[in-house]
């Protein structure tokens, strides 16, 4: 993980350590959104029943292409970073200065 003494250094990044944990807290965020829209339709299939199921449709579908953007978003940060890394070996390999 990472100490409390690298939030004021800045030899080593900390995003890396703690974006799985922002992953996990929007998988959560997305769940429940989509559960509230679930409840939503089936509430509204009283009044409209086709808008109703759309509205079901469309949170299940919402929740489905949230997980899979969240997951590409957090792993484009951890590229940045990887990125970041290899150059930084690959400086010190060269001996570059």
């Amino acid at each position: 993980m990472f100490d409390f003494q690298d939030l004021f250094q800045w030899d080593r990044f900390i995003t890396p350590t703690i974006i799985k944990t922002f992953y996990w807290l929007v998988i959560v965020l997305i769940a429940l959104f989509g559960i509230s829209g679930i409840f939503s339709g089936l509430a509204m299939m009283a009044v409209s029943p086709f808008g109703g199921f759309l509205a079901v449709l469309y949170s299940i579908t919402g929740v489905i292409v949230g997980i899979i953007f969240s997951r590409i978003a957090a792993e484009l940060v951890l590229i940045v970073f990887r990125i970041n890394e290899h150059l930084g070996a690959i400086r010190d390999q060269g001996g570059m200065k």
